[in-house]
């Protein structure tokens, strides 16, 4: 290679000048001076380097764009300098393309030594001229005269000037008459002449050896060619489908104008008692907006894929409501069923999402901004976040492997239709796969959709999770409500020979949502009705939410296979109980606990206030509560899990204040003067009542035979329990009330029963063989657990009321900080039991400070309790009674007999 210096010349964005070409551009009139010296100080016309630049850049910081590596030397022929009336004209520049030179270093020499930018200036700089080239192969030049020319036959039978078209009939004859020896300069030619996309040129230009130069614009002509031709067809059928519809449209015009004029002659005797244009002006609206309508559905109805059953139903629907008198019934009842099935997003349609994770994907901040959405949205659930990134994270490499096969999969089309391209019997398949390249590039893979189940107390953000999730993932969101639904035809629709029939609550929602990939809320599913005389809408659900067949869900209405695979759907429930087995197993279960008092003033406020002072027209500048207010209303009038009584008893207060501030404002004529902002704890009594709950309940009294249990209630919220026991004159009975079920009766017969067995341990009895309720005058047990008309059950009371016995029959008493759970066997043991995490906030809303757990649910404490309430609790887990009652009621403070032989046992 030969090396020279050169002036740079900076071709604007996407300016490219290849070899053999001629064109003027305008340019900085700084760079205008400058070729106007080099013409001056030459005796020739001057030669400067034409490099392009690469990227747009900006006009504040044009110092950001780059320049290319290559460029071509180009001989000035021209320079046009502004005239004296109007200097704000550019300078305007004729070059003519000679040959390519690669500019060294030209990214970092000329950045750093040109000031002002080399946008602006045209320094000198060190290029190289490639080497002689070498004439092509007889194989290149062949299949390069094969795809211009095949190119040029299809522009020039499209061209509309007459001249355009002459100018490509020169070119294709030049391509016969041309020699090997020509070929990479013909290649440079048509290149340059004709309109091909900025990278395409750019690769051309930085390609210096004539045979991959000349493979490189064989495989550029056959792209342009392919694509050229596609266009065409699509256009021809474009044309062909407007002439139907216009021929149509103008005969549809004429018996419109010969019904008007029918009309009118009838009506001629009492026109002139009419207004102008009031006889027939709004029929006509009505005839033309029935044409319309008309035509909108058979146009939607040939936007459907042909040999889709969808299509298929609507054609031989559209039969037969050609067929069918306008004024029957009939014809109503096809043309709503037509007008459901053209509103359904079927898979031909652009319905699929346009995710944030395109746009973000190769940024990589689509998770980080779905984790910033969710924590905006909601304070704690880090469990449910958790999963629902793992979700989002899947997606995110479903795309990049979709993308990395699709341009794959376009590698080896080009590929192939280069190697076709040389033979003209092969013409027909390359243009199949080009087109079966473009459909497969329509065609979305989509990710199939979880079925989340989020289970919890009311209150606690189950509804609006799902929103804050299709927010993240930039799809619309559908709530169905399924709470009392009873009938099955709710969920798959009535089929059509009801009268009023219509589609189900799922093809509502994908109709309303208008995509394929929506996120459905399934709100209250714990709630539907099961089988009846209506059918089992329970059951029709499992179609729904199955992965393995509700890609083929049939509503009974549609009658058409419906794919809800891409749907999200998410389920909510108060609890499991309800939900049939089948059900749930289609489902993810997330459990969302109660909130902790901490989280619940950080959902105050973040949310909460603000959110009331909306709603009640007040500012946050006129409003301010205090931390101790705030945590009194949480602790002393709320002990729900969720924070919707805490959302009501923080809208009583705003509204209280805003009563004030309007008073304040009437009378004053100033809303600023006398009105107090700040709310304070001891104003809260005369705002919102008396508190539910007294402060001093923890400081009670110790009662013996009275112990605390932990129980979860039946809207899934967590509590307390008190388990009371009494001894009266009786004959040695037991008595169980409070609405028990028979799982906890017979959890009060067996811990009577350890308590009689180990009577003589526990120092109750002198002997093995007496009974303890039967020592003096006999006595019956009565075990009590209050609120009576609440019904109860669950296999959890077992450990409380064997300390509850033990606590009366031997006097000692349970603090009352202390709550417990667990069920206890016959031999002693404790067994773990369910709920603990709803039992642990629960005995934390009740200021317990010490709760007894089986050992058994130890890992689920770790786990699923926050790290501030396993710091403020103190946390016993026990394997035996005698574990229990020791945690219960102190060590050593009851009197046992140990070593002692059982002699019960070893007489059985």
């Amino acid at each position: 290679m030969t090396s020279s210096k050169l002036p740079i010349l900076a071709l604007p964005y996407p300016v490219i000048l290849l070899p053999t070409i001629r064109f003027t551009l305008s340019v900085h009139s700084d760079v205008g001076e400058a070729i106007l010296s080099l013409i001056e100080e030459s005796d020739t016309l001057p030669v400067v380097a034409a490099v392009p630049i690469t990227t747009p850049g900006t006009d504040d910081s044009p110092q950001d764009s780059a320049l290319a590596e290559w460029g071509t030397a180009a001989r000035v022929l021209r320079l046009v300098k502004p005239t004296s009336r109007n200097l704000n004209q550019p300078y305007l520049v004729s070059l003519h393309g000679l040959t390519r030179v690669k500019v060294l270093d030209a990214t970092s020499e000329l950045s750093s030594e040109s000031s002002p930018p080399w946008t602006n200036s045209l320094p000198l700089h060190q290029v190289e001229y490639p080497p002689t080239e070498k004439d092509p192969s007889r194989e290149s030049v062949d299949k390069f005269k094969y795809a211009a020319t095949r190119l040029l036959d299809g522009l020039a039978k499209d061209a509309f000037p007459p001249a355009k078209r002459d100018n490509y009939l020169k070119m294709a004859a030049m391509l016969q008459d041309m020699t090997d020896h020509m070929a990479s300069w013909m290649a440079d030619v048509l290149m340059g002449s004709l309109n091909g996309e900025h990278a395409d040129k750019l690769a051309m230009l930085s390609t210096a050896e004539s045979e991959a130069r000349l493979r490189l614009a064989t495989e550029i002509f056959v792209k342009q060619a392919s694509i050229f031709e596609v266009r065409k067809k699509v256009a021809t059928a474009v044309d062909e489908s407007l002439s139907k519809q216009q021929k149509e449209f103008f005969l549809r015009q004429q018996l419109a104008a010969i019904q008007r004029e029918l009309s009118a002659l009838r009506r001629s005797s009492t026109a002139s008692r009419e207004k102008p244009g009031d006889s027939s002006s709004d029929l006509n609206d009505d005839d033309q907006s029935e044409v319309d309508d008309m035509a909108e559905l058979k146009r939607k109805i040939e936007a459907m894929s042909h040999g889709s059953e969808e299509r298929k139903m609507g054609v031989r629907e559209w039969k037969r409501l050609k067929h069918i008198p306008q004024g029957s019934v009939e014809h109503s009842v096809i043309r709503s069923y037509l007008e459901w099935l053209t509103s359904m997003p079927w898979p031909n349609t652009n319905t699929f999402s346009s995710l944030p994770i395109e746009a973000q994907n190769k940024q990589g901040s689509f998770l980080a901004n779905a984790r910033e959405q969710l924590d905006a949205d909601h304070f704690g659930l880090d469990k449910v976040k958790r999963r629902l990134i793992e979700y989002l994270a899947v997606i995110r490499l479903k795309h990049m492997n979709a993308e990395r096969e699709r341009e794959e999969e376009q590698d080896k089309m080009v590929a192939k239709a280069i190697d076709q391209a040389t033979a003209p019997e092969n013409k027909g398949e390359v243009e199949s796969v080009v087109l079966q390249r473009q459909q497969q590039q329509q065609a979305r893979k989509g990710v199939k959709g979880p079925i989340l189940l989020f289970v919890g107390p009311p209150g606690t953000g189950k509804t609006s999770l799902g929103q804050s999730i299709a927010k993240v993932l930039g799809r619309p969101f559908q709530r169905i409500s399924l709470g009392g639904v009873r009938d099955e035809a709710e969920i798959r629709g009535h089929r059509r020979t009801y009268v009023a029939s219509g589609p189900g609550l799922i093809v509502q929602a994908l109709r309303k949502a208008g995509r394929q990939d929506p996120v459905v809320l399934l709100d209250e599913i714990d709630k539907v009705g099961h089988s009846n005389f209506h059918g089992d809408p329970a059951a029709a659900l499992l179609e729904v939410l199955d992965p393995e067949q509700n890609h083929t869900f049939n509503d009974h209405y549609i009658n058409v296979p419906i794919d809800l695979s891409h749907v999200l759907f998410i389920c909510t429930a108060n609890t499991l109980e309800t939900i049939s087995a089948p059900l749930l197993d289609r489902c993810e279960v997330i459990q969302l606990s109660g909130y902790t008092y901490d989280e619940k003033m950080h959902i105050a406020r973040r949310f909460l206030i603000s959110k009331q002072l909306k709603a009640n027209g007040l500012d946050e500048d006129q409003f301010a509560i205090t931390e101790p207010a705030l945590l009194h209303i949480a602790t002393r009038y709320t002990r729900e899990a969720g924070v919707r009584s805490l959302e009501r008893a923080i809208g009583a207060v705003v509204r209280c204040k805003a009563v004030e501030w309007a008073e304040d404002f009437d009378s004053t004529n100033d809303g600023k003067k006398q009105y107090k902002k700040v709310v304070e704890e001891h104003e809260l009594e005369k705002m919102i009542g008396i508190a539910r709950w007294d402060g001093d309940e923890t400081e009670r009294e110790q009662r013996r035979g009275l112990v605390y249990g932990l129980v979860v209630m039946g809207q899934g919220e967590g509590g307390i329990l008190p388990v009371e026991t009494i001894a009266m004159p009786g004959s040695g009975k037991l008595k169980l009330t409070g609405s028990l079920g028979e799982v906890i009766k017979e959890s009060g017969e067996l811990a009577l029963s350890w308590v009689k067995s180990h009577a003589y341990e526990l120092c109750v009895t002198d002997s093995r063989s007496q009974d303890p309720l039967n020592v003096g005058e006999p006595v019956d047990i009565h075990i009590h657990l209050p609120a009576g008309a609440q019904k109860k059950d669950g296999p959890s009371a077992g450990v409380a009321m064997v300390c509850a016995l033990v606590s009366l029959l031997t006097g000692a008493c349970v603090p009352t900080s202390i709550a417990m759970t667990g069920e206890v066997t016959l031999r002693g043991r404790v067994t773990p039991v369910g709920g603990i995490k709803e039992k642990v906030l629960g005995a934390h809303r009740a200021h317990m400070t010490t709760v007894i757990l089986p050992w058994g649910n130890r890992k689920e404490v770790e786990h699923e309790v926050g790290l501030e309430i396993r710091n403020e609790m103190q946390f016993v887990f026990v394997r035996t009674v005698e574990d229990a009652l020791e945690a219960a009621f102190g060590k050593n403070n009851l009197m046992w007999r140990r070593g002692c032989t059982v002699m019960l046992e070893s007489r059985l």
